[in-house]
Formats: C-alpha cells, structure tokens, sequence
C-alpha cells in the first residue's frame, strides 16, 4: 500500500492504493509517498507511525508498512474515524500477528499527537504540482510500446481511431493483472484517468449519470443518497485501496459475468452511453452483454457514462452479494431485485444475477411469472423454481452449479421477506453489521 496525493483544486487529497497493479504513467502529476516518506528529516515519527508504537501495532513487521500508509490516508480525512470507518480503512491490509486490535487502538489515538511540519507544507506541493501540469498529454514509450494518457474526451476519441486495438486503461485493478499475474505485454495503452469530462456526477430529475473514469469512492456518497443497498455492496466490492482506484464504468467494460456493479444497475433499468469518434450511441446496460468475453463494442468505441435512474419513492431495490468471505471476496452469485408494487400486486419487476450465467443476465421468466400477480409468498415460490428455466449456472473454484441455483431460490425468498416483513429487514441488517464487527 502506497498514498497518492492528488491535486483536488487548492489543496490535496490522500488515497491509498496498491503499488503492485498501478502503472508507472498513472502517477503523473501526483505526489506517491511511501512509508519511507513520513517521518521527519529530523527522524520524528508521524504521528500514524508513533501510535503503531505506543499501541503495539507491530510485531513482524512483514506487514506494517501497508497498516502505516492505510493509517496516513485516513488521517488526513477530516473528524476521527469511527470503528466502522477504521475496518473499512484497514480491510485491505491483512495481519496475522496483532489480530488487528491495537491497529485499530493506533488509528484512534493517532489524531492526539501534532502535525510534522513538512506536512503541514502541503502548499508547496501544490504548487510544484500545479507547475508540471502544462495541459498537454502525458506519453511513454518503451521498447516499441506505447502509453498515452489523454486530457480531454476529444482527444481520447480520436486516439482511439488511431490505435483501435489499444488497451484502454481506468483503474487498473483488471488490467493491471494482466500484466502481473498473466504476464501479458500490453500494446498501445490509453488511460482515461485524466480526462476531466468522464470524472463527473452529475444527477437531475431523472438520471444518476457518472462518468466512465469515476472512482467507486467518489460514486459512494452519491449512489448511497438514492440506493443504500448498492453502497453496501459497494463497500465489499474490493478494499479500499481497490476502490480509491477502481471504477464502475471499467467494471461494466471488461464484461464479467460476475462483476458486482452491472446486475443492480440492470435491475434499475440503467443505460450505457458509447462514443466512437464523433459518434455518440445510447444502449440498455443488459444489451451491452453479449457472451461470455464479448460486449458490444466496436473497435474504437469507449465507454462515457453510465445512467442510472434516480431512486423512486415506490421502487423498493435490494442487492445480495454472496461470496466464502464478507470481505473482499470474489463474488459466487450476486442477485438483484427492483420491485413496484401497486396495491399488493406487482405491477413491475426486475431481477438480474451475476454469476450465474456467461453475462450478467436477467431472470425475464421469473419476472413473467410475477408481473400482474399478488405479491404472495405462494407465488414468489413459484417463481423461485422457475429460475432454473432462466439460468444454467456451472461448477467452477467458486461455487457448484446446485448451490449457486439454491443460492439464487433462496435470495428471491429473501427479497420477499424483507418488502414483506419491515421487522426482518431491521434484524438482517442489525445481523450483518453485527457479524461485520465480528469479523
């Protein structure tokens, strides 16, 4: 775990990321400070440093580096953390010495001790960022191969009629695996990190756009003002370096059958928009699916934004991520439900699993033979049978065919329960955070 120090107008904002998958040219114009980098000239501690000591925060040290950036970023975050925002700052740290107590005693008592001052010169940083920044295209070349980091939409279409075969870079949490677990050379690479126009949210009275290069830690506080559900489900997806990093128009582009993002938004009924050239393209989110490995996009094109309808007071939304651990673990089936009911009937619904088929994929039979009826559990448990006639899930490392089908049944019930019985939903998720803290 290593700490970017971005430019966020006047002053700078601290994320953690992992070192490992990010690409040299993704720090351009940005501070990378390690653990190296905190202490004083004068060999004073900072302060996220010297209350790993007073804690008693180390003991092999094969770890505490990571733990001290973790620490580094969350200081810099306004207010002092709670427990709950400290494990979500450490869940992507592992430990197998302390059993993570007295990291947890460091972020607390880390606030009470003074400001180095060379942190407190964070104005001369600024501006030594904002003198390299000359408003041009950042490149790299090297034995034949290329990197290009474009500033604007306009420059990323055209790049991309040039190289259509390039390697467009987001994030980095799926490309950069490529590289390190496949050992794959990458050709051209274009990464989108820097064009302002796809970092945006925006919301107006019918849609949540967010843009294509949009952090899921950005789209968090957004996203959790109309569907808590997916913030929820957003706060599993990854640590949070992973999040500081990753994004949700790169977690659609990469077409995954069991990405966590695309099955809610289908639920929603959201919409992708498309560019190539000059040439603009708007499309339902589940027709960008087409099988396993291959989605609707021509050689060229790139994802803009993704469209989410804004949240509607009779639209009740859950989502259900189902993996080995809590955290931080590859999905075996993540079900999604979007429900409308009029007068106990359900006048529309939508399900949509991940993991279950080559794409995500939605339930249309199950939905048939809901729509128009009685929200009953009778026929909810009809339709919790008909999904074996919408899906033909398989075995693999991660799950068996049979439980990812009962695993699916058993969500459809679950769903039930909870628009059903207000006294469950207030126990499951009491249950949860419960079992979080455990953990």
């Amino acid at each position: 775990t290593v700490v970017l120090g971005e430019l966020d107008g006047d002053r700078l904002t601290y994320r953690a990321v992992n070192s490992c998958i990010q690409f040299v040219g993704a720090l351009d114009g940005k501070q990378l400070l390690t653990v190296e980098d905190l202490a004083a000239p004068d060999g004073t501690l900072h302060p996220c440093q010297q209350a790993m000591v007073d804690c008693h925060g180390s003991q092999c040290g094969f770890c505490t580096p990571g733990f001290v950036m973790s620490l580094f970023a969350l200081y810099h975050e306004p207010g002092a953390p709670d427990r709950n925002r400290i494990d979500d700052a450490l869940a992507g740290n592992l430990c197998r010495c302390t059993g993570y107590g007295p990291i947890a005693a460091a972020a607390k008592a880390m606030k009470a001790g003074s400001r180095p001052d060379h942190f407190a010169r964070e104005a001369e940083t600024v501006a030594a960022l904002k003198a390299l920044d000359d408003g041009t295209m950042a490149g790299l070349e090297a034995g034949g191969r290329r990197y290009f980091a474009p500033r604007s939409v306009d420059a990323l279409a055209r790049l991309l009629l040039e190289y259509p075969g390039a390697t467009i870079l987001a994030g980095g949490t799926d490309v950069g695996l490529w590289v390190t677990k496949q050992l794959r050379r990458l050709g051209p690479i274009i990464a989108i990190g820097e064009v302002a126009e796809l970092k945006k949210i925006s919301v107006d009275d019918r849609w949540i756009e967010i843009g294509a290069a949009v952090t899921y830690t950005d789209a968090l506080a957004t996203i959790e003002a109309h569907y808590p559900d997916i913030a929820e489900m957003m706060r599993r997806l990854g640590s949070e370096q992973i999040r500081n990093a990753g994004t949700i128009g790169g977690n659609i582009a990469n077409g995954s059958p069991i990405g966590d993002a695309p099955p809610p938004l289908i639920a929603l009924g959201s919409r992708l928009v498309l560019r190539r050239g000059d040439r603009y393209r708007e499309l339902a989110l589940e027709d960008f699916f087409l099988d396993y490995g291959k989605q609707d996009r021509q050689p060229g094109e790139f994802v803009v934004a993704v469209r989410v309808p804004v949240s509607d007071s009779r639209r009740i939304l859950r989502c259900y991520k189902i993996s080995k651990r809590f955290d931080q673990d590859i999905t075996a089936s993540l079900g999604a439900f979007a429900l409308t009911l009029a007068d106990g009937e359900v006048e529309d619904i939508r399900i949509c699993y991940g993991g279950m088929a080559p794409v995500p994929k939605r339930a249309r039979q199950a939905e048939a033979a809901l729509k128009g009826k009685a929200w009953t559990r009778e026929n909810v448990e009809g339709a919790s049978w008909i999904l074996s006639e919408d899906y033909t899930p398989i075995s693999d490392m991660r799950a068996s065919a049979r439980y990812r089908l009962r695993v699916a049944q058993n969500l459809l019930r679950k769903f039930f329960i909870e628009t059903t019985e207000p006294a469950a939903r207030t126990r499951i998720m009491a249950e949860r955070r419960a079992a979080h803290a455990r953990a």
